[in-house]
C-alpha cells in the first residue's frame, strides 16, 4: 500500500492519498494493534480513500475526529474519505487485535468512477459518505457474527498475499461480501449518529428518514428540529461536507436504486413513491447523480425475484 502524503494548509491535518502501482489492485489489509506501524499514525491525518478497521479483541483507543473511543471486541469504525483520525501515542492499541480494510470505488467494478460521485451513489459505499467533521462511524458487530468476520478479513488478505489464479475476482468478491456487512450494520444511520455524540445530526436524518416520500424542504427539517434554515444549512455542510438537500436527494435515490432493481413498477411511480412527482424531475435527478436514466439503470441492475 503506497501513499503520498499532503501538508495542508494552516493548522489542517495532513492528508494520504493511495498511488497504487501500475497493474496493482488498490485494496490493502493491514493488523491493527501494539507496536504495528500505519501510514500517518504518528500524527492527525485523513484519506482520500475509504476503510474499515475491525476489532477482534478489546484494549487501548482509537482517536477519530473530537472522540477519543475505547476499543472493545467487535468495534468496527467506518473510515470516510476526509475523516480525521488522530495522533496515534505508543500504548494507544495495547491489547487490542484487529484489522485494518482500505480500498478505492472503482475495485467495485471496472465502471465505477474513483470519484467523489462514487461515493454517492454506490450502493454498498453510502456508509462512507457521512463527511469529515464527526469522525469514523462507530458499528457494533454482534457476537455471534464476529468470527465470520474474521474469516472474512484473513481471507481477503491471504488473497492478496498469495495472488493465486483467480486471485482479482476472488478479492472484489471478499470486499463486496464485507460491504455488504458493514452495509446492514450501518442501516441505522440514526442510531450511529447518535452514538458518535452526533444529536442534531441524527435528529436531522430522523426526519428525512420519516417523510423522504413526501415533498420535504430545508425550512420544514430546520422547523421540526427547531432551529433556523440558516443555522441548519451552516451545521450539517460543516459536519457532513454536504447539504440537507443533498442529504434528502442520497435517501431518496437509495430507495429509487432499491425499488428499479426489486420491482417492475413505472418509473413515473417510483419517482412518486420516493417523494419527487415529477417524472421528468425525478429522471433528471436520477441521470445527474448516476450518469444514466432511471431505465438504463435498471437495465443493468434490475433483479429478477419471480
Amino acid at each position: 500500500m503506497r501513499t503520498r502524503r499532503t501538508r495542508m494548509t494552516g493548522d489542517e491535518p495532513a492528508k494520504y492519498a493511495w498511488r497504487p502501482a501500475p497493474g496493482e489492485l488498490s485494496v490493502a489489509v493491514v493488523p491493527l494493534g501494539h507496536g504495528v506501524e500505519v501510514d500517518g499514525a504518528h500524527e492527525a491525518h485523513s484519506h482520500d480513500f475509504p476503510g474499515i478497521a475491525y476489532f477482534e479483541t478489546s484494549g487501548g483507543v482509537v482517536r477519530h475526529g473530537r472522540q477519543v473511543r475505547h476499543v472493545e471486541a467487535g468495534d468496527l469504525f467506518v473510515i470516510a474519505p476526509g475523516d480525521v483520525m488522530g495522533r496515534a501515542r505508543s500504548d494507544d492499541l495495547l491489547g487490542a487485535r484487529g484489522w485494518g480494510v482500505f480500498f478505492t470505488a472503482d475495485v467495485l467494478s471496472s465502471d465505477t468512477p474513483g470519484t467523489h460521485l462514487a461515493w454517492r451513489t454506490h450502493p454498498l459505499l453510502f456508509p462512507f459518505v457521512h463527511g469529515g467533521a464527526t469522525g469514523a462511524l462507530r458499528l457494533k458487530v454482534p457476537a455471534p457474527a464476529r468470527a465470520e468476520w474474521a474469516a472474512r478479513v484473513e481471507a481477503l488478505h491471504d488473497e492478496l498475499s498469495q495472488r493465486r489464479d483467480g486471485y482479482r475476482e476472488a478479492v472484489s468478491a471478499h470486499l463486496t461480501l464485507l460491504l455488504v456487512g458493514v452495509s446492514r450494520l450501518a442501516a441505522d444511520l440514526v442510531g450511529d449518529l447518535r452514538e458518535n455524540a452526533e444529536p442534531l445530526l441524527a435528529a436531522v436524518f430522523d426526519v428525512i428518514e420519516r417523510r423522504y416520500p413526501e415533498p420535504l424542504s430545508l425550512r420544514e427539517v430546520a422547523a421540526a428540529v427547531s432551529i433556523s434554515p440558516g443555522h441548519l444549512t451552516s451545521t450539517v455542510r460543516q459536519r457532513t461536507g454536504r447539504t440537507v438537500g443533498e442529504w434528502i436527494t442520497e435517501r431518496r435515490m437509495v430507495q429509487a436504486r432499491r425499488l428499479l432493481a426489486v420491482t417492475d413498477l413505472p418509473v413515473g411511480d417510483i419517482g412518486r413513491q420516493v417523494g419527487i412527482p415529477d417524472a421528468g424531475y425525478f429522471a433528471r435527478t436520477f441521470g445527474k447523480l448516476h450518469g444514466m436514466s432511471p431505465t438504463r439503470w435498471r437495465r443493468f441492475n434490475h433483479l429478477n425475484t419471480r
